[in-house]
């Protein structure tokens, strides 16, 4: 008479689709605890670097141009802790230079060149030529070009609730610059916002 065993212990978990999913669920939460939580109490991750501003009512208006035209998609900010990239773009990053990102512009992805510390590095008339003809400037570049920026006026009154909506989640914008934020904006347009937001990157330190 044969006996049937059942399996016991690490071929348990082996054999059940369930258990292996749950267990496997268990250990990701246990180690994304062990590894995220703490970073909310460090002050090198929650405190702004020294010299480090919220942005103003137009650069704040570039950066959401930055994000709607998928800048980030070939353009990371992250200057990474390798010699090179210390040589080619500049000091590394430090993670007290993206407190007031919401969300922050890291990533990996590098068509282009690394933006973190393009700020100050080239004039406003270098940024609006390069970004209505890139070609104009680099004759071997394969970034599109964004002439319709010109164009394209800024809503004053948009404004004021997006820094609201940001002093929400941390970041420090008085009700004085609130109030403001339509005039600072007034008569501007998008090609303005979007070199207003570049000339400020990776300048806290300086």
């Amino acid at each position: 008479m044969s006996q049937h065993n059942e399996p016991r212990g690490h071929e348990r978990i082996e054999t059940s689709n369930f258990l292996m999913i749950v267990l496997i669920l268990v250990a990701v939460a246990i180690g994304g605890i062990v590894e995220i939580v703490p970073l909310f109490f460090q002050r090198s991750t929650t405190e702004p670097a020294p010299g480090l501003k919220p942005y103003t009512a137009l650069q704040l208006a570039g950066r959401d141009v930055y994000i709607r035209e998928g800048c980030y998609n070939c353009h990371s900010q992250m200057v990474r802790p390798f010699r090179a990239e210390a040589l080619r773009y500049g000091a590394l990053s430090t993670a007290g230079e993206f407190v007031y990102d919401h969300p922050f512009q890291w990533g990996s992805k590098r068509t282009g060149p690394d933006l973190h510390r393009v700020g100050g590095k080239y004039s406003d008339e270098w940024h609006r030529a390069h970004l209505h003809n890139p070609r104009d400037l680099v004759p071997e570049s394969n970034m599109p070009a964004y002439p319709w920026l010109e164009a394209a006026a800024i809503d004053p009154a948009s404004m004021a609730p997006r820094l609201k909506a940001l002093r929400i989640v941390g970041v420090p914008y008085t009700d004085e610059e609130i109030a403001k934020a339509a005039e600072d904006v007034a008569g501007r347009n998008e090609l303005d916002a979007l070199v207003a937001y570049l000339q400020v990157l990776g300048t806290a330190n300086k």
